[in-house]
């Protein structure tokens, strides 16, 4: 089966992830109609369903803890509405910015804290790429595009090569990063042509990955791992700390192991952003710290990812550990 089918046919109803799954008393109508379950095949085959508790069916099913109010929690955690220069552009850093390039993602992970963003209204894809380069070609103060959304590497080859095509014409810029949850989700989508375009561009991209759990990892995974290693390509990974899923020290030091295993470096462990509907898997910064002492007692520092927690407004990341 092709990506494009793989995509096509994720699973979209508790019915399709898991015989009887809709009958379970957790189980929220009113969250799946806020923000629609999505999982793909790939995703769904690793999920343990004997484990009520699996920590990857956790980060993809409609709970009804999403439907509680929460102090604190909102639509726009990190208040990027207001840091849109012109259509898809956060400038939210220093010397760089957010390319929003696609509001679609293979898999709707129930922490996302896009999960409320009004990408039909800031897609520069839809009309306004122009809009896009013409900014950045103006601002030469920029020097990093990160290819954000959704998930950039939805977007078809020729689509995601043009695009990159028109980015390597503006002169000051340096550097192309992508932030993708796709090889650990959709290992299809990954093959021989995609990753031709990212090693003949002169940014020579950096692609930070998203994997919270060492069950992410498949057999497949590990292939397009491997194969995005030996084209070069540097890759990074960032995790979420969320209760239920990976807020245990063993966890978390497998995971780091496993992706160096894989030649994927730590970079960063983020707080939960506080978007509405994900409060049930915050996990309180004292014992995040403890979690990351452990982490540092056990592992050799270039395999501690930084503990870090987002503020909208700030220039940067808050390192907390």
């Amino acid at each position: 089966m092709s990506w494009q089918n793989a995509l096509r046919n994720s699973i979209n109803t508790p019915e399709a992830l898991a015989a009887g799954m809709s009958q379970r008393s957790d189980f929220s109508e009113q969250a799946q109609r806020q923000f629609p379950l999505r999982v793909p095949g790939a995703f769904r085959d690793l999920i343990d369903f004997d484990n009520h508790g699996d920590p990857l069916l956790r980060q993809v099913y409609p709970h009804r803890q999403e439907e509680l109010p929460a102090p604190g929690f909102s639509d726009d955690p990190l208040d990027e509405r207001s840091r849109e220069t012109t259509s898809g552009i956060l400038h939210k850093y220093h010397g760089r910015v957010l390319l929003i390039v696609t509001g679609a993602c293979a898999i709707h992970c129930r922490y996302c804290f896009r999960r409320h963003y009004p990408y039909a209204d800031s897609n520069p894809l839809q009309g306004q790429w122009q809009d896009s380069l013409a900014w950045l070609r103006e601002h030469r103060e920029i020097n990093e595009v990160i290819l954000s959304g959704g998930d950039p590497l939805t977007l078809p080859d020729d689509k995601l090569a043009a695009l990159i095509d028109d980015l390597q014409t503006i002169d000051h810029l340096t550097r192309l990063r992508i932030h993708t949850r796709i090889p650990v989700v959709l290992p299809e989508r990954v093959g021989p042509a995609l990753i031709g375009l990212l090693d003949k561009s002169r940014f020579a991209p950096v692609v930070v990955l998203h994997v919270n759990h060492p069950a992410e990892i498949s057999h497949a995974a590990v292939k397009v791992l491997s194969d995005l290693r030996q084209a070069g390509i540097t890759l990074l990974n960032q995790s979420v700390l969320l209760a239920g899923v990976n807020d245990n020290a063993d966890t978390l030091i497998r995971l780091s192991e496993d992706l160096f295993g894989r030649g994927v470096l730590p970079y960063y462990l983020h707080m939960l952003d506080p978007v509405a509907g994900a409060a049930h898997f915050e996990v309180n910064e004292a014992d995040a710290l403890a979690l990351h002492r452990v982490m540092q007692q056990t592992l050799p520092g270039y395999l501690v990812p930084r503990l870090v927690r987002e503020i909208g407004g700030l220039q940067h990341k808050q390192v907390i550990a």
